[in-house]
């Protein structure tokens, strides 16, 4: 999943996306309200983690504008503030959930998990297409008895190529799922990790084959 980080505090952001990373999300990073609600207007993420109190627009005014333009990516509140107050104002300008700081990584990953649950199609955690079964919990792929390792990048890839089985993704599509902001489109890092997944799955045996479609992208289906 791409998520976007927006807070003032820097090494707290350096902490949050090197462990979101680590559970092979893609992290994009911005240090004050105004290049955040940019950066969330101009990018299909899939969470935003928000503070309230910074530079040039606050969180609360981010979230509002965001949501009067039908931008209805789920929103973390992220913030010092504890009042009831606080965290009323914050669920009231559309927010999704809040985490008071300081606050422990498990528990932020853990509501992380639960508001891409409650937006994601698919509601397991197990998402399966013909012989292959990925549990985004533990980051397993199996096909049939075989588990199958994955570098932290072709997990993210192929959980998306699953999540839109049967479906043309375009490579920008994938780009922008599996990258941040800057990465270099020009590269053909998308064609190398397709020819790595389909190595790794048995691309043309029974049960699941990556199809290019031309001009257009890729397509996982199940035979």
């Amino acid at each position: 999943m791409r998520i976007l980080v927006v807070d003032d505090d820097r090494r707290l952001c350096n902490i949050v996306k090197r462990g979101l990373v680590e559970e092979a999300h893609t992290v994009d990073v911005a240090y004050d309200g105004e290049e955040g609600g940019y950066l969330a207007e101009v990018n299909p993420y899939d969470l935003i983690i928000l503070d309230i109190m910074m530079p040039k627009k606050d969180g609360i005014e981010v979230c509002r504008e965001l949501r009067s333009k039908n931008i209805n990516i789920p929103i973390m509140m992220l913030t010092a503030k504890d009042a009831v107050e606080d965290r009323v104002k914050g669920l009231d300008s559309g927010a999704d959930d809040y985490v008071v700081k300081p606050f422990a990584f498990s528990e932020l990953l853990a509501r992380v998990r639960a508001l891409l649950r409650r937006e994601g199609p698919l509601k397991s955690s197990e998402i399966t297409v013909g012989e292959l079964v990925l549990d985004t919990r533990t980051r397993e792929l199996r096909k049939g008895k075989k588990i199958i390792e994955l570098t932290t990048k072709e997990y993210t890839i192929l959980e998306y190529l699953m999540r839109h089985s049967n479906m043309v993704v375009t490579r920008t599509m994938i780009e922008e799922h599996a990258w941040d902001y800057d990465f270099n489109s020009i590269s053909n890092l998308v064609d190398v990790y397709i020819r790595r997944l389909r190595r790794k799955i048995g691309d043309g045996e029974k049960g699941n084959v990556i199809q290019t479609v031309r001009g257009a992208g890729y397509r996982l289906r199940a035979q």
